[in-house]
């Protein structure tokens, strides 16, 4: 089998040329530092920073990128931000793309486990609220974006309509993939495709089938062999490093959908109490970037040894190679079957289905969890102004859009 992929220089739906790791790192960097929100939220950010103000890639691309990630196990969004890293700089771009998206809530998350840092209800009153708001902005700017060109008739609108309603009716990972699935059984059936013809696929992949192929094979193996070295060899380390890989490696959901899966590797053995994994899940919520960086909370905090530093590092790195090896090995063929005519038409469909997803978590967990009252719903419509006619870049619209949540706690307390 042959991926005719480009090199260096080759472009990705008509986008400009390829960057160099350090400018993707620093690009996920400033957004490891300001996506609050969650995964949903932080797929609307990378939309807002990648496609619409870098231009590294266009609309249908990242649709046909969310597409994979909502397919594979792991954290979406992670997943996403990896795939972008990996289509604009190779492997080290991939690379790049990661660590500067979790290392600020993964430095963060440690401290805390280590007990140096304070907990996140020492934020002040309504901080954290206005960091709930600012979600609702940019997810609905997100998907009021890829609507436009991915919804744009009278079909492929209510697909999205109808992805949305199925999710709300069955919201689980399962419904999910199965609206993504059913989304892309219309488009093959029903929809003309309006897309690129399959010589100009969105999607281009700077790696070959061996490398996918070996990352896909790395993936089974420590799957499969770590369970078996843990039970061979009882080490403390090689049990860490094997739970947080299989809660990274076999969860389809990510955010929230993990948290039980890794509270039963960690508080049954006894690891951690109940109170210190729940202290961690409240800390991740405050702090920007993956929620799967709890895993550096608790390997900080868990006992025995390894824990601290050591365990922080192990219990992070084990719980997101299973999506990195993932997206590695899966976005070279799934941009080789995007390709085929039958495929652009599927795609047609399941980005159409995508958009629906996105709507359908817009309205849950985003806006229920963020607009109780009258005021929130003023402080979300400013910093939706402030993101689409102002084009204020988002890190600044964050902290707005917090201290504003920050002041009207504080005019409530007041009684004003």
């Amino acid at each position: 089998m042959s991926l005719d992929f480009p090199g260096r220089r080759a472009t990705m739906g008509g986008m400009s040329e390829r960057t160099s790791p350090l400018q993707v790192f620093v690009a996920f960097l400033r957004l490891g530092l300001t996506s609050f929100g969650g995964p949903v939220a932080h797929i609307g950010y990378f939309r807002t920073e990648f496609v619409a103000r870098r231009e590294w890639l266009d609309d249908r691309a990242y649709a046909d990128l969310v597409a994979l990630c909502q397919f594979l196990p792991g954290p979406t969004s992670s997943q996403t931000g990896i795939g972008i890293g990996l289509m604009r700089a190779g492997l080290p771009g991939a690379v790049a793309a990661f660590t500067g998206f979790t290392l600020p809530s993964a430095v963060l998350m440690t401290l805390l486990g280590l007990g140096v840092a304070a907990q996140g209800d020492a934020l002040p009153p309504g901080l954290l609220h206005g960091l709930k708001v600012v979600a609702v902005a940019v997810v609905a700017q997100a998907v009021w974006g890829m609507a436009r060109n991915l919804c744009p008739d009278a079909p492929r609108a209510t697909v999205a309509v109808l992805a949305a309603v199925g999710v709300i009716a069955v919201p689980t990972p399962l419904g999910q993939v199965g609206v993504i699935v059913l989304g892309g059984l219309i488009g093959w059936w029903l929809l003309k495709s309006h897309d690129a013809p399959a010589e100009g696929p969105s999607l281009r992949v700077p790696i070959g089938p061996r490398v996918a192929a070996a990352a896909l094979a790395l993936f089974a193996a420590l799957l499969i062999g770590l369970p078996v070295l843990a039970a061979a060899l009882p080490a403390q380390g090689l049990a860490l490093v094997d739970a947080f890989y299989r809660a990274g490696a076999l969860v389809f959901g990510g955010g929230h959908v993990v948290l039980p899966l890794i509270e039963s590797q960690v508080v049954d053995p006894g690891w951690v109490d109940r109170e210190t994994f729940l202290a961690g899940y409240g800390a991740a919520q405050a702090v920007p970037g993956p929620m799967f960086t709890l895993a550096s909370f608790l390997g900080a905090a868990a006992e025995p040894a390894p824990n601290g530093l050591l365990g922080a590092i192990l219990a992070t790195g084990a719980i997101f190679v299973g999506a990195f090896l993932l997206v590695v090995g899966g976005l070279p063929f799934w941009a080789r079957l995007s390709r085929a005519t039958v495929m652009r038409k599927m795609l047609t469909g399941i980005n159409a289905a995508v958009v629906g997803l996105l709507l359908a978590a817009f309205h849950d967990p985003v806006w229920t969890s963020a607009i109780e009252s009258p005021s929130d719903f003023a402080l979300a419509l400013v910093a939706l102004v402030l993101l689409v006619a102002w084009k204020t870049p988002p890190w600044l619209v964050v902290i707005v859009t917090a201290l504003g949540g920050w002041g009207v706690a504080a005019a409530g307390g007041m009684g004003l």
